[in-house]
């Protein structure tokens, strides 16, 4: 990796018994101030105690926690140090996974906030989708046809929606998504499901035709269908597996 300067910086001297939690706190409000950014490199860690007047050991473990939370990450060699991350999605993902299974989300919550998200993602693709979007969503439901075994269908399915969020034009909304379909996918077992599939698709074609149409709300209702049927499927399974 090539070397790269270090970024000036205007940190403030630390007076508390807890020094890494305020260091975390200052390295964030650089970055949403602009003065940090991604591929930035850190002062070295000599550097950076004397300007924060701490001790090294409150340091690193100020670093730590910032690289355990994906805002920098440690290089080794003469040339590493550390360095600002790059925005990475499936962090926010699986703190998003990881937040459910703490807080004992329902899944009539998750319904809920699949139907809202969706009915967002599809008016928006309804009047932003390009001709490049909308094949390639059909594209993924003719191959979703085409798959035998049950994850490869449901892995199908997360592309299509992955495809139809991006087709928002909005990156936001795909990082929703991708969080909202891991978190289903926990949900998603059972007898029934391969079953269910052979009409999902043929609900994604007919999805495909109402946004090449540009009739949003013929659009939204068959997303609606669609989730809703989903949702049956899958309180059906919870109920029989809480019985069993």
């Amino acid at each position: 990796m090539a070397s790269s300067p270090s970024t000036k910086s205007n940190f403030a001297p630390i007076k508390t018994r807890r020094a890494f939690e305020v260091i975390c706190e200052q390295i964030r409000e650089q970055l949403a101030a602009g003065t940090l950014k991604a591929g930035d490199k850190l002062p070295a860690e000599r550097e950076l105690a004397v300007e924060f007047q701490v001790s090294r050991s409150a340091l690193r473990e100020a670093l730590r926690s910032l690289e355990v939370a994906g805002i920098i990450r440690n290089v080794k060699g003469a040339k590493g140090g550390a360095f600002v991350q790059t925005a990475e999605p499936d962090r926010i993902v699986q703190a998003m996974q990881d937040y459910v299974h703490l807080g004992d989300i329902s899944l009539g919550e998750l319904t809920e906030a699949r139907l809202a998200l969706q009915n967002i993602i599809v008016r928006l693709a309804c009047a932003r989708a390009t001709e490049t979007d909308l094949t390639e969503l059909e594209a993924i439901a003719e191959r979703t046809r085409q798959e035998t075994s049950v994850e490869a269908r449901y892995a199908c399915a997360v592309e299509y929606y992955a495809v139809l969020a991006r087709a928002t034009k909005n990156r936001i909304f795909g990082i929703f998504v991708d969080s909202l379909s891991a978190i289903l996918h926990e949900f998603v077992r059972g007898p029934d499901y391969e079953t269910l599939q052979q009409s999902l698709i043929e609900s994604r074609f007919k999805l495909v035709r109402h946004l090449r149409a540009r009739d949003e709300e013929a659009a939204v209702a068959e997303m609606r269908k669609h989730l809703e049927r989903v949702h049956r499927h899958v309180r059906k399974n919870s109920k029989a597996a809480a019985s069993g």
